[in-house]
């Protein structure tokens, strides 16, 4: 296998990882919207951002969805016509994505769950990198 072959095989695995992970969340906010508006109007209750969740949660699903289908697209443009492009953005969307969770979990003062997110900002610049090349 040459370089070329291993690059384009991991920009797939991690656009793959990324669409999964984003279309999952996202998925499930909007399936079960109360269920999940309801356990985070809990969890920011005593966080500066307690008047803000609702917002928060309708921005957080946007980027999480889009994330998702911009990762997913980028999947299958990578597998058809060899084209990073879409799923790059797709990362860079998944970043955001990301740094959104790690804030909200800071300031609800969640430090285990903000230490969670760490490996998945770290496997998204990874993407950010391997499909930018």
């Amino acid at each position: 296998m040459v370089i070329s072959d291993a690059l384009y095989l991991l920009q797939l695995l991690v656009s793959a990882f990324l669409a999964i992970l984003f279309l999952q969340s996202g998925m499930d906010k909007i399936v079960d919207r109360q269920g999940n508006l309801s356990w985070l109007t809990g969890h920011f209750a005593k966080s500066p951002l307690a008047r803000a969740v609702p917002l928060m949660f309708l921005l957080l699903t946007i980027i999480e969805v889009t994330a998702g289908l911009l990762s997913g697209i980028g999947f299958f443009a990578l597998l058809f016509a060899r084209s990073p492009t879409t799923a790059f953005y797709g990362a860079i969307v998944s970043a955001v994505a990301i740094l959104c969770l790690f804030f909200g979990q800071r300031m609800a003062k969640e430090y285990a769950g903000a230490a969670v997110l760490v490996p998945y900002f770290l496997v998204t610049l990874v993407a950010i990198y391997l499909l930018a090349q």
